[in-house]
């Protein structure tokens, strides 16, 4: 059996911060579903962090998306995945807000937006990184997205440009576990990377 990667989840104590990054688009709802569904448990603290990035933005993950759907029909979850949570404004984080509630009544949700920290092709990641530091997350979730190549090119540190640079930033530079989502199709499942872990794939 395949090795499964280890959530550090602790029951008792200090309760757990679990932060999600929040955007517009399929990818983000379909990684908070994940992690609802398969890293937050009792106890612990959600945080939804949203990071205001100039329009357009093209070096993240979470923008308007028309890939993979799924969750139940009529749940706030649901209308994120199949409508691509593209509104503008606050409706899209208070969507996720009441779909982190809604599976987990119990848990502390905070949903909050910030500033890019620093300018350039890794601002949104940087800013990320430094606010989960600075807040003591122990578990950080992104949406994993796939975004066109150009002629095979690659950024300076290596990496091709049609993978998520800012989901890469973050499992390379994290202090904390940082575990990127994506979802393959309504029932196939999701694949998951991590700092240890490539491409695991996860049956729904």
């Amino acid at each position: 059996m395949a090795q499964q990667i280890d959530l550090g989840r602790v029951r008792g104590g200090k309760p757990r911060l679990v932060m999600i990054i929040a955007d517009p688009g399929r990818e983000s709802a379909a990684a908070m579903e994940w992690a609802l569904s398969h890293a937050v448990v009792e106890g612990d603290d959600i945080l939804l962090l949203h990071v205001n990035m100039p329009y357009p933005y093209n070096g993240a993950a979470g923008g308007p998306s028309r890939t993979g759907s799924g969750g139940s029909s009529g749940s706030p979850l649901a209308v994120l995945l199949g409508a691509g949570a593209t509104d503008a404004g606050d409706q899209f984080m208070e969507a996720m807000r009441a779909a982190c509630r809604a599976r987990h009544p119990r848990a502390r949700v905070h949903a909050e937006r910030v500033e890019p920290a620093t300018e350039g092709r890794e601002a949104k990641a940087q800013t990320i990184l430094a606010e989960s530091q600075r807040r003591g997350v122990e578990l950080l979730v992104i949406g994993h997205r796939r975004v066109s190549s150009f002629l095979g090119l690659r950024s300076a540190s290596g990496s091709s440009r049609g993978h998520d640079s800012t989901a890469e930033f973050l499992i390379e530079h994290s202090k904390c576990l940082c575990v990127s989502v994506q979802k393959k199709g309504q029932n196939a499942g999701y694949l998951l990377n991590t700092k240890t872990h490539k491409n695991f794939w996860l049956l729904a």
